[in-house]
């Protein structure tokens, strides 16, 4: 049973600190988005754009010491992570618009529905693109 285990980790390992690491950032992310909204300091959109900067850059650096262990051309893969990170930002401004102006949602609720849905998106295009390791 055990090394069943350590096998499915070992197998799983990138999705499983990708997880860890995504929840610690989508948690902050959250966090600041709830804090700009319930203070009302800026529109939710705003809020969005940058409490997922905030995300993106602490994923980043996350995920690349701790998980993907690539370090490597640094500049590149932070271009390219930033990127992935710019089409979330966009996916989730647009769902976010649909979900809280269109259908009239909570913004919060509408918030923890679009970083399930983007975080996943993100982690195969970072998985395959961003932290792709070069032979």
């Amino acid at each position: 049973m055990k090394d069943k285990i350590i096998e499915l980790y070992n197998r799983f390992r990138n999705l499983i600190l990708y997880g860890i690491i995504g929840g610690f950032c989508a948690a902050l992310d959250f966090a600041v988005y709830t804090l700009f909204c319930h203070l009302d300091l800026m529109p939710y959109l705003w809020a969005n754009v940058i409490s997922t900067h905030i995300g993106i850059f602490t994923s980043f650096l996350l995920n690349r010491s701790f998980n993907f262990r690539v370090k490597d051309k640094t500049p590149q893969r932070f271009l390219s992570f930033y990127a992935v990170g710019l089409t979330g930002l966009g996916l989730s401004s647009l769902m976010l618009w649909l979900m809280v102006d269109k259908a009239g949602w909570n913004e919060l609720v509408c918030k923890l529905i679009t970083i399930a849905f983007v975080s996943l998106l993100q982690f195969i295009l970072n998985k395959y693109i961003t932290f792709k390791k070069h032979k």
